[in-house]
């Protein structure tokens, strides 16, 4: 019988009696499965290049990406699709998170809205999601109709689509052209899916976006270039990059900074090829938004 259970509902031989333990056995053995993890992640790199490099051609087509889920995980990729707009200067509509009932399941548990196969078609067309855009699919154990009835119809539609799941017989690869299975193992608490399988869906999500933002254009060399001054730490952040990397000094990063618009790009091209501004954001154009790119066109790189 236990054969057929998903692998993220099957009972875990380390933390059995975990009850009996003391606190530091207890945070021991946690910390022992959870070395599982990273390891879990990287037998998938493979498939989860071949998903970014989807991902960018759809950014560079002008589409989005939308992550889709339930409970943990849909919480998990609206989590990673809000960051990237302050993090990658990019407009809220390019990475987008989905979770079974709406706003409200963000911070109260609405267990059933995950069985409605038809919630999450509904949603991604209000949102406008076309075949230009990419859909990942993430579920621990990959049974949520939400997230499966959102796929099959994204597929249908001619879309590329990835799923991300924790079960190796998971539902969802069914409908995916990406199929990433992260094999955390059983869980400390049977059926806690918030604890490997939440971490090792968060680490792949980090990699998505992270590595579809780099591809872009959006970080030079390990800086983020690309970033949104919306406070005031945010705004010192633009100032000292754009100092940083140009070697000028702080009063002129200022300048830059003004002259720019808080464009962080544009204001260390307009210093390093001592363009105007509107020359440089053209090269950065013609360069992808990639600065060493444009660096390169002008031979100006070392």
């Amino acid at each position: 019988m236990k054969a057929s259970l998903p692998t993220t509902e099957q009972r875990n031989p380390a933390s059995y009696r975990i009850d009996t333990k003391s606190t530091l056995e207890i945070v021991t053995i946690i910390n022992q499965e959870d070395h599982k993890v990273p390891r879990a992640v990287g037998e998938r790199l493979v498939e989860i290049a071949a998903l970014v490099d989807d991902v960018v051609a759809s950014f560079r087509k002008g589409g989005s990406l939308y992550y889709i889920g339930a409970g943990t995980s849909g919480r998990l990729g609206v989590l990673d699709a809000s960051e990237c707009p302050p993090t990658f200067g990019v407009p809220p509509t390019m990475v987008q998170g989905l979770i079974a009932g709406g706003l409200p399941a963000l911070t109260n548990a609405i267990e059933s809205a995950e069985d409605d196969p038809e919630a999450g078609v509904t949603e991604l067309q209000r949102r406008g999601f076309t075949q230009d855009d990419v859909l990942v699919g993430i579920t621990a154990s990959g049974q949520a109709p939400y997230v499966i009835g959102a796929m099959a119809w994204a597929q249908g539609i001619g879309a590329k689509v990835g799923a991300i799941s924790c079960n190796e017989h998971s539902q969802v690869f069914d409908h995916a052209d990406h199929k990433i299975y992260l094999a955390v193992d059983a869980e400390i608490i049977t059926g806690s899916t918030r604890m490997k399988s939440g971490t090792a869906q968060k680490l792949v999500l980090n990699m998505i976006t992270t590595a579809a933002m780099i591809r872009i254009g959006k970080v030079y060399n390990n800086l983020m270039v690309d970033l949104l001054p919306l406070n005031a730490k945010l705004v010192d952040r633009a100032k000292r990059l754009i100092s940083e990397v140009t070697g000028c000094d702080r009063i002129e990063a200022e300048r830059l900074y003004v002259a720019s618009k808080g464009n962080v790009r544009v204001a260390i091209l307009s210093f390093m090829l001592n363009l105007s501004t509107h020359d440089a954001e053209k090269l950065l154009k013609d360069s992808e938004g990639s600065l060493n790119r444009a660096l390169d066109l002008k031979g100006s790189n070392q």
